[in-house]
């Protein structure tokens, strides 16, 4: 366990924090779970580079990274949609994108010689949009609701993008295998 691997784990851990606090009875539940989310968003861009960087870099943390990242964002989605500061569509368009790419990866990973893709522009775009989008809403910024729609809209195009890095990976994986059997 290394320290991207620490801080990936400690994203898990701030889900249910954020939960509590987020439908606690203080007044100032929305403050303080947004600030659990902004230090999640902090261990993300630490863990990523800190494993970059000192070529820290393991399978565990590619799938868990991703993981962490979207269970926290689905997490607020529904919090934000069961307090109706967001409507149901967000999490519905969001939920069923993400379960598409849990189970893509878990499909590579498991069928396919433990392959993982890695997170690309499009996708870190997307997670960075997405946390920009939440905490204006959070904090009642102008035009909150609008960058939500652009944060969707983003990821949808991320989603197209890694499926097709998913297709041409098993075609890749699936012509090496038949390669191999001749």
């Amino acid at each position: 366990m290394n320290l991207p691997n620490i801080l990936t784990t400690l994203r898990f851990f701030l889900i249910p924090l954020f939960i509590m606090v987020f439908f606690s009875s203080s007044e100032k539940y929305i403050m303080v779970s947004s600030y659990i989310f902004i230090v999640a968003g902090i261990t993300d861009v630490l863990d990523g580079y800190i494993a970059r960087k000192y070529d820290l870099t393991t399978k565990w943390g590619q799938a868990m990274d991703p993981l962490a990242d979207k269970l926290m964002q689905l997490t607020v989605l529904i919090c934000f949609t069961i307090k109706r500061i967001l409507p149901l569509w967000v999490i519905i368009v969001v939920g069923i994108k993400e379960l598409c790419m849990v189970i893509g990866g878990m499909f590579l990973y498991f069928k396919k010689e433990k392959v993982v893709i890695p997170a690309n522009k499009y996708g870190k775009l997307a997670t960075i949009v997405f946390y920009g989008a939440i905490l204006s809403v959070a904090f009642g910024l102008p035009y909150g609701r609008l960058f939500v729609y652009l944060a969707i809209m983003i990821t949808i195009y991320a989603f197209i993008q890694y499926f097709f890095i998913g297709l041409k990976t098993v075609k890749e994986y699936d012509k090496k295998t038949l390669d191999k059997s001749y």
